[in-house]
């Protein structure tokens, strides 16, 4: 995949934005994709957290599937707080919301000790549609914060006041630069990368590339292709789903929108492409 300028002005502002809002919160909650948790790692947003206590969610599990449960466990083994959920689940409001809580379980028995009550406040951070806005409209039982499908959907800062805590939704922000290749492909095929600044026929190769690689059977199911280079593997898709120019030519780009759109959706069942080699290099 080819060098992609990800890293806007609006992102380095919203760094900055979060840098000065840390001292207002009493813990923070980073949003990841389950299906690749250790892609949706933002190191910079952890290194930012500083000494607050903090949760991580692997959200969209219900597009992951049982290989997201081996990457929670290992992140558990190295101290991490971790929840899984489906934030478009109401039926996961009550362990959230209980996490959340046991952040600052500690804090608030010396409050109440005291004879005080106060309203904790938590920073909900992570990059680009992980899901945090979701997250937050889960909590609230309401829509109240701004969702979409793309990344950048919210762009400044939002306090939620809920039951018991309020929250901060906060823009979704990306490292500067990725040392790691395979993880910046993967950020493209969740959606964290703005489609418009991405080559979708390389991204779809890549997809593809991964897949055949990790879920060959999954491609069989939906495409009838498992085998070959991507290229050849997009031209199967395209020759399955009828996606044929004028003079026989198969409409590739069309054919790569649709393989990404089908894996962003669920439509090619649970995937979970990071694995505990992509956890263990991470200081989470």
């Amino acid at each position: 995949m080819k060098t992609i300028q990800w890293y806007p002005g609006h992102m380095a502002k919203a760094m900055g934005m979060m840098r000065g809002n840390l001292a207002l919160v009493d813990g923070v909650v980073f949003v990841l994709d389950a299906r690749c948790p250790a892609s949706s790692f933002n190191p910079k947003l952890k290194e930012l957290a500083g000494s607050k206590p903090v949760l991580y969610v692997f959200n969209k599990c219900d597009l992951a599937d049982g290989r997201a449960d081996a990457l929670v466990s290992a992140l558990r083994s190295k101290g991490a707080y971790v929840v899984k959920l489906n934030a478009t689940d109401s039926g996961s409001r009550k362990n959230i919301s209980a996490a959340i809580s046991k952040l600052v379980e500690k804090k608030r028995e010396a409050s109440l000790s005291k004879g005080q009550t106060r309203t904790f406040r938590f920073m909900i951070a992570g990059v680009p549609n992980t899901g945090k806005s979701t997250l937050i409209n889960l909590l609230a039982g309401s829509k109240r914060a701004g969702t979409g499908d793309k990344a950048g959907v919210t762009r400044g800062k939002q306090w939620i006041r809920l039951d018991g805590f309020e929250l901060l939704d906060t823009p979704g922000t990306m490292p500067p630069s990725f040392e790691n290749r395979r993880y910046a492909a993967r950020l493209a095929f969740i959606g964290s990368i703005n489609d418009d600044i991405l080559d979708i026929y390389e991204i779809a190769l890549e997809l593809l590339a991964e897949l055949s690689a990790k879920y060959p059977a999954r491609l069989k199911e939906r495409y009838g292709v498992s085998e070959g280079s991507p290229e050849e593997l997009l031209e199967g898709v395209c020759k399955k789903r009828g996606f044929v120019l004028r003079g026989g030519d198969c409409d590739v780009e069309r054919g790569a929108r649709a393989v990404i759109d089908d894996f962003r959706k669920g439509r090619l069942g649970g995937i979970t492409l990071d694995g505990a080699e992509d956890i263990d290099g991470l200081d989470f």
